[in-house]
């Protein structure tokens, strides 16, 4: 008896270890970031007084670099020079994407070609379409890099026509009159900073003549740890082989691209270096972002990083001024307990997290059914890209108040003004929980994090909360003089809910009959054409 409990014992003890995932050995020691404190403007050292306008003009209140953005300045135009790349961990909202924005400007700004020379890559559509409304990476560019002569361009997807955006990053340079024409000459790129999503990146370096990436300087992976996914593997080994420009590598760039890139085209490089000629060719230097950072050792040496520095806030960190509550409930009154909450919130800015897109769409549809005094409108996959695109603008302009989300909208979605966030169903991972709460309490605001609970839920929403280094959360509890108000309307909200999504039921049965119909009417008239 005794040697079995002593065996089980030293099974217990060795369990942590084989669980344990390895450290890569430069991630032991980060900077820490909460140390550092803001800087205002003119206490930057080196940076450029154009910039310093251009930030001036964005808010007339913008007067300071937050903890990570000067972080990232000194190791780059600061005493760092740019001599190792960064993996930067930071929660969303503290400025990471200024953080790398303005060294790359800043340190672009010196040399007068206009070249495709930096590319800042997002994982997803939806987070590239609110770079379009100027709201995320690309805007941030566009409101510092003209000031010092540089211009932004986007591969971003979307229903526009690929002619307008290869005319976006490829220019026709004007022939000189009784210059000779060279064909060798007839292209260049139009944009010097590039914000691109992987589908398009790659599809231009297969097809768009002129599209190159041998002059790049600086790479930039936001949300890496989306971007490691398998999906993504070959966008990221043909951006390394590319920008490879040391000739021991160039057979295995050769072999490489054929492979990626089959026959479609021929990919040049020029000469030893990075399209400037007689001059020594400045490292690829690469900054990699997340708030959830992976430590995986097999997936960060994808990234081939060159001896790099990992500056951190911490393992998981929630914003500074965000409140956390919880509300427990039976399921089957949810709904009920969150058409209160929103009430009680009069209509604040609030985003609801919903399981999936087919819950979003039903949470929102039965929300309607309580005819609340403000609008509510769904922001999920089950809708096509345009309205989404629409839905999140009058959003992000007040003319809707409540959004239903999917997690579609956590990773990087930047909507200023957010005061509440609502995990109608609680996230399983605290990956998920940080992403949702960083929507709100943004850039030093404050916000609320609501959490709805099952019984069953609590201890579990209780582990969660330790990986964020919170001990507790606050109960919440609806007014009753709401709640009440709200019960005595909630079977008439459910029956009409109940006829809305059967008049949807309707409508997509007859649809899919008149496309069937379509269908079989084309293939007898295809039919009596042979005979």
């Amino acid at each position: 008896m005794v040697s079995t409990k002593r065996k089980s014992s030293e099974m217990v003890e060795e369990e942590p270890k084989q669980k344990k995932i390895p450290v890569l050995p430069w991630m032991r020691a980060p900077i820490n970031v909460n140390l550092i404190e803001d800087i205002l403007l003119e206490h930057v050292p080196g940076l450029d007084p154009r910039l310093v306008e251009a930030l001036s003009n964005i808010n007339e209140n913008f007067t300071t670099l937050y903890p990570i953005q000067y972080a990232v300045w000194k190791q780059t135009i600061g005493p760092g020079q740019f001599e190792r790349d960064l993996c930067i961990h930071s929660p969303t909202g503290s400025g990471k994407t200024l953080s790398y924005a303005l060294p790359i400007v800043q340190s672009l700004s010196t040399r007068n070609v206009r070249r495709l020379r930096a590319l800042v890559v997002l994982p997803s559509r939806d987070l590239a379409v609110q770079i379009r409304l100027r709201t995320l990476v690309k805007s941030v560019f566009e409101s510092i890099a003209p000031a010092v002569g540089l211009t932004v361009g986007s591969a971003i997807g979307g229903k526009g026509k690929m002619s307008d955006e290869i005319a976006q990053l490829i220019k026709r340079p004007e022939l000189e009159a009784g210059v000779w024409y060279d064909p060798e000459k007839e292209l260049e790129s139009g944009v010097d900073i590039l914000v691109a999503t992987p589908g398009k990146l790659m599809n231009h370096i297969k097809t768009t003549k002129g599209f190159t990436l041998e002059h790049l300087q600086f790479l930039v992976v936001d949300e890496i740890d989306k971007l490691l996914g398998e999906e993504y593997q070959d966008f990221l080994r043909a951006v390394l082989l590319l920008t490879r420009s040391d000739e021991e590598h160039q057979f295995s760039h050769m072999r490489a691209s054929q492979s990626l890139f089959g026959p479609l085209r021929t990919i040049r490089r020029s000469g030893n270096e990075r399209g400037f000629k007689g001059k020594s060719s400045p490292r690829l230097v690469k900054m990699v972002l997340s708030a959830t950072l992976t430590q995986s050792p097999s997936k960060l040496s994808k990234l081939d990083l060159h001896h790099p520095l990992f500056l951190s806030t911490g393992r998981y960190k929630l914003p500074d001024k965000l409140q956390l509550f919880k509300l427990t409930c039976e399921v089957k009154s949810k709904p009920l307990y969150l058409a209160a909450l929103l009430h009680e919130l009069k209509g604040e800015q609030s985003v609801v997290f919903a399981k999936s897109k087919d819950s979003t769409h039903e949470l929102c549809t039965m929300l309607n059914c309580f005819d609340l005094p403000f609008k509510i409108k769904e922001y999920s996959a089950f809708q096509p890209q345009s309205l989404r695109s629409k839905t999140l603008e009058k959003f992000r302009e007040g003319k809707i108040q409540v959004l239903i989300a999917s997690d579609a909208m956590t990773r990087g979605m930047d909507v200023a003004g957010v005061r509440n966030v609502i995990n109608y169903a609680m996230p399983f991972h605290v990956r998920t929980y940080i992403h949702r709460a960083g929507r709100t309490a943004r850039a030093g605001n404050s916000g609320h994090c609501f959490t709805f609970l099952a019984r069953n839920q609590v201890v579990e929403f209780k582990k969660l909360l330790k990986e964020v280094d919170k001990d507790s959360c606050s109960v919440h509890n609806v007014p009753e003089d709401i709640f009440e108000k709200l019960s005595s309307v909630y079977d008439s909200a459910k029956q009409k809910y109940k006829e809305c999504m059967q008049q949807e039921k309707f409508k997509k049965r007859r649809q899919m009959n008149f496309q069937s119909s379509r269908a079989s009417e084309g293939s007898m008239e295809i039919s009596q054409e042979v005979e």
